[in-house]
């Protein structure tokens, strides 16, 4: 196949792609577009109706009565919304972050039948070491797009040469920009052999894997498959709880005796969760098809997603109030508006039902894992209970600030963990 025999919007968008170095070498990757393995150049561009439509439906949102409480134990409070709601109508721009995401290479590939698209930046950098990152629920790509530049360019952003990676940033099944699975067994499982695939598809001999939320859960599954070229792993929302405690949590119990000051903590964090926080997760896992209403109203999807946890809401709240602290309003509606041009919110939440893992449980994973906890996570994983869920732990850290969207966040403290986490594997390989 020769350039010519490409359409002119295909010729270039694979040039911008090699450009950038994402692929490596040009024959070969003509060659693979003539086959199922096909890595294919993808082109993001919202039809301007569709955005038309999203602001008509959200000064069309029919509300309810505010809340009777002060606070947020009955859920997304109406003042929150509605300043949401305000600006995502009347001020937000999607085309800015379209942009940003146009001017990165970014490609498809089908895997096991399904459609898998991915952001996918070498760094300029001799010896980088490939990472794949995984994102969670309610996020996106979006959540890892400021980890991009300080990984893939480290001398620009305080590290050195030798800190470099090449980044791999997929979309899981059924969100975003990846397909949607249309039968059943995209779970965590399956969902990391793609990853394997993905990764010895793209050349890779030897790479790294990191995640939180489901990418936690993925990523783990990738290291409980040994494959031949991951190092080691990272993860920022660990499944370290012990099975006593897992045990007093789920009946309701008082804790286990003995707990350090640490675990008393972590216990309390998971029992306020369980008790107060689940309910978004349990209607996912049983009825996720039932949840018609938020692919019809921006609103009534938008306050499904930012009603995840308590902390990433209250900072959410903030934002909307005028603080921004990590996140601004347009973090927030970019990923929103995201689920919402791509349909994706039923498709996505259909994770939930497939997974039949013990989300929290130690996996028995034996290869290098590095834990980074950050305060305002779900819980803060103590050291102790990490050492004891990954016999090969390389590298355990408590950040001074951050919360479930560790990366989004606080992209500066992730990726020096990041630095610092795998540093040891580089050598090591």
């Amino acid at each position: 196949m020769s350039m010519k025999s490409l359409s002119p919007t295909r010729r270039e968008l694979l040039a911008t792609a090699v450009a950038a170095g994402a692929l490596s070498m040009l024959p070969g990757a003509l060659q693979a577009a003539t086959g199922r393995d096909a890595i294919r150049p993808f082109a993001i561009e919202a039809a301007e109706a569709d955005l038309a439509d999203l602001r008509r439906r959200l000064k069309a949102t029919k509300w309810p009565e505010r809340e009777t409480v002060k606070d947020s134990s009955q859920g997304v409070q109406s003042a929150t919304i509605r300043k949401l709601a305000q600006y995502w109508a009347t001020d937000y721009d999607w085309r800015r972050i379209e942009a940003k995401l146009k001017a990165l290479p970014q490609f498809v590939t089908e895997i096991d039948g399904l459609d898998i698209h991915f952001i996918h930046v070498r760094s300029q950098h001799e010896n980088a070491l490939p990472v794949i990152i995984t994102h969670g629920w309610p996020g996106s790509i979006l959540e890892q797009l400021k980890l991009i530049d300080p990984l893939t360019n480290p001398t620009a952003h305080g590290g050195s040469a030798a800190d470099a990676f090449d980044v791999v940033i997929p979309s899981l099944p059924g969100h975003g920009y990846s397909a949607k699975p249309e039968t059943t067994g995209w779970d965590p499982q399956r969902v990391a052999r793609a990853w394997v695939v993905l990764m010895e598809r793209l050349g890779y001999k030897r790479y790294v894997a990191q995640g939180g939320d489901w990418g936690d859960a993925v990523t783990e599954q990738m290291a409980l498959l040994t494959p031949p070229g991951l190092l080691g792993i990272h993860v920022n929302m660990p499944a370290t709880v012990p099975d006593d405690v897992a045990k007093a949590l789920t009946v309701g119990g008082p804790p286990p005796s003995g707990l350090s000051a640490d675990e008393q903590k972590a216990y309390d964090q998971l029992n306020t969760f369980y008790k107060h926080g689940l309910g978004y997760a349990i209607e996912m896992s049983n009825r996720p098809q039932t949840l018609y209403g938020i692919v019809d109203s921006p609103v009534g999807m938008a306050a499904w997603m930012i009603d995840h946890d308590e902390k990433s809401y209250q900072l959410i709240a903030r934002v909307f109030d005028g603080h921004p602290e990590g996140l601004t309003r347009d973090d927030i509606l970019d990923n929103a508006t995201l689920y919402w041009l791509t349909n994706s919110s039923i498709s996505a939440a259909r994770l939930y039902w497939e997974s039949k893992l013990a989300f929290f449980a130690p996996k028995n994973v034996t290869i290098p894992v590095a834990v980074s906890v950050f305060p305002d996570e779900l819980y803060e994983a103590p050291q102790s209970w990490a050492e004891r869920a990954y016999p090969n732990l390389i590298h355990y850290n408590k950040l001074p600030k951050g919360g479930h969207f560790a990366a989004w966040e606080q992209p500066a403290l992730l990726t020096s963990e990041l630095r610092t986490a795998f540093r040891p594997l580089r050598k090591a390989s």
